[in-house]
């Protein structure tokens, strides 16, 4: 096996290349030996997730019972509003290293692809930073409208710093590129088994909301930490002779130059990003606004059941995404690629049903059973939630799709006016039908982004 193919196609597992260049390989055998590597990579993510789930489950009874509604409610506000500061600040750069990282691999440019990372990682941090001091300044503005105590309120611009568990898409994005879903998989464990850690301890002694705060702010820090340990590992290990030599640092016009359009592309795919993610971050903020810190920690439980869905629609839109950016890099960006994404949606779509039907029929004994009675108000809600978190499934897919045809401005218009449609009329549909107006809220959203991005991925795919 030649050198370079340590460089190409790594999968998980230590196989060796998928498929080489010079393979050759029947066209329409692609589509599916692509969505079978997407799946595995799927069940690679989703194994750590399954783990992840069940601590998390562990963490939510321990810290919903011992807190209650309003506490709880206040503990969700604070870390609510920190993500979603985060998500509209950062500057994630996971896509453009996928999607031009594939580009590099293709050209076997080690050294192109190292510059691309070290873009990125510079870009990433920079924009941490920035939101790490937007949250913590904003917070005398917006903590006293969402009913935190004095407590929070005090340790609420320290925790601005569980901002970083998110700023870490550089070293995941070259994961994914290499093929790595089994460290991606594992590092789902780190934040809930240091959430679980740290409940144990404030429970244990007896401390109150702020503990909890700063046990979640330890786990965002271990977050962090862990992934880029890990993707500097693997780059060491497989781009070491680049990393150390000064190609990998200097070039005539530098990654930017290198990588056409990717200013471009990372702010059109950072708007999308955050789009289709503001609403969820979004919406338990505006029920604490409207409704109150109780109603919120109601809301935050329902939401909470809808991860076994909502989870596994983002992570296959991302397990996708590094494989569509090779099939597009290779030319095969219309037919080929509208064949893969049927049968990914499809898949999803009855996976999901199951889950649909479960909740439907036992609304009140889940949420006995992840809360305590104290949170079985919510069973209407978390009922309309995990039907639009089904539908949304179609999103994330799609909008891989349109990002890896370099059409990410298209996806983020269709993510824009769908969040503006109905996040706007959120305040109103709460103080029209209460707590199931979030449901609406979602519902509404959820057709209306999937349907958009279904005919934009359409459009974006004809002729190629």
């Amino acid at each position: 096996m030649k050198p370079l193919d340590a460089f190409f196609w790594r999968r998980a597992a230590g196989e060796g290349p998928i498929r080489r260049q010079d393979s050759p390989v029947r066209p329409e055998a692609l589509p599916r030996s692509i969505v079978g590597r997407i799946f595995a990579s799927l069940g690679m993510v989703l194994g750590g997730k399954a783990g992840a789930g069940l601590v998390s489950l562990a963490y939510l009874l321990l810290a919903t019972r011992f807190l209650g509604p309003t506490e709880y409610g206040v503990l969700v506000l604070v870390h609510a509003y920190i993500t979603t500061v985060c998500g509209i600040v950062e500057f994630p750069s996971w896509q453009a290293i996928v999607r031009y990282g594939a580009e590099a691999q293709r050209q076997e440019d080690p050294h192109r692809l190292v510059r691309l990372l070290r873009f990125g990682a510079k870009v990433e941090l920079v924009g941490g930073v920035l939101a790490i001091l937007s949250a913590a300044l904003l917070v005398p503005l917006v903590g006293g409208h969402l009913g935190w105590p004095p407590k929070a309120m005090a340790f609420a611009p320290f925790y601005a710093l569980a901002v970083l568990g998110s700023v870490r898409s550089t070293p995941a994005g070259y994961l994914q590129l290499c093929g790595r879903f089994d460290l991606l998989g594992l590092h789902n464990l780190v934040q809930p088994l240091f959430r679980l850690g740290g409940a144990l301890i404030v429970i244990a002694c007896g401390w109150g909301i702020r503990s909890f705060l700063f046990a979640w702010l330890v786990a965002a820090l271990a977050e962090f930490a862990v992934m880029w340990g890990m993707g500097i590992w693997l780059a060491a290990r497989n781009l070491g002779a680049a990393l150390r030599h000064p190609a990998g640092s200097a070039a005539p016009g530098g990654a930017a130059q290198e990588n056409p359009g990717i200013w471009r592309f990372l702010i059109a795919s950072n708007a999308d990003v955050t789009l289709s993610e503001l609403a969820g971050r979004v919406a338990p903020l505006v029920v604490g606004w409207v409704l109150g810190p109780a109603m919120a920690g109601l809301y935050s439980v329902a939401q909470r059941a809808t991860v076994i869905i909502a989870q596994p629609a983002q992570i296959l839109g991302n397990t996708a995404y590094a494989e569509l950016a090779h099939v597009v890099a290779d030319g095969r960006g219309g037919e080929a690629l509208r064949r893969i994404l049927r049968k990914i949606v499809t898949v999803g779509l009855v996976a999901a049903t199951p889950v649909v039907l479960v909740v439907a029929v036992f609304p009140q004994q889940i949420l006995q059973l992840l809360a305590g009675r104290a949170f079985t108000e919510a069973a209407g809600v978390m009922i309309v939630l995990v039907l639009a978190r089904a539908i949304a499934l179609i999103g994330p897919p799609c909008s891989s799709a349109i990002s890896a045809l370099g059409r990410p401005s298209r996806s983020m218009a269709a993510n824009l006016f769908a969040s503006l449609v109905f996040l706007s009329a959120m305040p109103w549909l709460l103080q029209r039908y209460g707590l199931m107006g979030a449901g609406i809220q979602a519902l509404g959203q959820a057709i209306l982004a999937s349907g958009l991005l279904v005919l934009l991925v359409w459009r974006s795919s004809l002729g190629r």
